[in-house]
């Protein structure tokens, strides 16, 4: 191997055996890089002379302890857009460039929160309810168009959720690290540090912003008292952002009205949860963005940033590690 020819490990699942455990597309890659596979349990000494890193097993914590094993390591691609489970502070004070997936899940988690705005406001859940014991109740509905919506998180998430809302008539406001007017996609944006002096005027509460220092617990017991009574609060972000026992608290004595999750401080969420038996939530499994094909999308997102880092160009989505997330909208840098 020449000394100008770049390592590039690929962190997979542990399972070798599973049908998802090596991206496809390494192959457009190996004539010009050296391409390692590896697992948590082995990357210690695999990560010893790599150049970069790609987290195909994006929740996988093993980079930190085999840290010390990073020699020569410039860049990290993870194959996710959130990147909470991989900034640890010795990675944040490196040198080390960190690039995220964002852009793949946007548009699938957007059509997800309309989807839950939709099935609340004309009770798809009650007509399942009722289907098992054959009962025939008519009743009436909500209408989604002229509704209110906060979402929290003014990224690229965030704004795919603001514009789907608004293409079908919801009043959107965005809530981000700072308040400002005439956003192009928000319009007003509200500072997140004041959200519970807002949530009391909005139908529906769309949490959407990464997991960082200032997010976690945002939505806590004094914000939730303060949502307008029936609300509808819809998590897609990060489990850590909302305190679940406070949300218990609130879907069974109000004022929230309904909760749409998809992510919970424990993963998958325990058995003996009580969300699971409360009857104003719908419970998914981490699952918003997921649609067919995902992971062929994040595979060609990798590949075709590691073809501009090989070549020496500037790299897609790249991470402020001390703000957690990708600034602005996708865009090499």
């Amino acid at each position: 191997m020449s000394e100008s020819r770049q390592v590039i490990t690929v962190l997979r699942p542990a399972d070798p055996e599973s049908p998802h455990s090596i991206p496809p597309g390494l192959d457009q890659i190996s004539d010009s890089a050296e391409v390692r596979l590896t697992d948590a349990e082995h990357i210690a000494g695999d990560i010893a002379g790599s150049d970069a890193l790609f987290l195909w097993d994006f929740f996988s914590g093993a980079l930190q302890e085999a840290w010390p094993a990073a020699d020569r390591l410039k860049w990290i691609h993870v194959a996710a857009a959130g990147v909470d489970t991989l900034l640890f502070d010795e990675l944040r004070a490196s040198d080390v460039t960190v690039t995220n997936s964002q852009g793949i899940f946007d548009r699938p988690i957007a059509e997800w929160v309309l989807g839950a705005i939709l099935a609340e406001a004309k009770d798809f859940h009650g007509n399942f309810r009722l289907k098992t014991t054959k009962t025939w109740d008519h009743r009436e509905t909500t209408r989604v168009q002229g509704a209110t919506a906060i979402v929290i998180g003014t990224g690229a998430i965030g704004r795919e959720i603001a514009r789907l809302l608004t293409s079908v008539g919801v009043n959107v406001t965005g809530a981000g690290r700072t308040a400002r007017e005439n956003d192009e996609d928000f319009g007003v944006v509200v500072a997140s540090e004041d959200l519970e002096e807002h949530v009391g005027g909005y139908d529906i509460i769309v949490n959407a912003a990464p997991l960082t220092a200032a997010t976690v617990g945002l939505i806590g017991a004094t914000t939730l008292a303060a949502v307008k009574p029936g609300a509808h609060l819809i998590n897609i972000g990060r489990g850590a952002s909302v305190d679940e026992n406070a949300l218990i608290t609130a879907l069974r004595e109000g004022p929230l009205g309904f909760a749409s999750l998809d992510v919970f401080e424990e993963e998958p969420l325990p058995q003996d949860s009580a969300l699971w038996e409360l009857e104003n939530v719908m419970i998914a499994s981490h699952m918003s963005g997921d649609v067919h094909g995902w992971r062929d999308s994040l595979a060609e997102l990798f590949i075709d940033n590691a073809q501009r880092w090989l070549d020496g160009k500037s790299l897609f989505n790249v991470v402020d590690k001390d703000r957690g997330y990708v600034p602005g909208k996708r865009s090499a840098s």
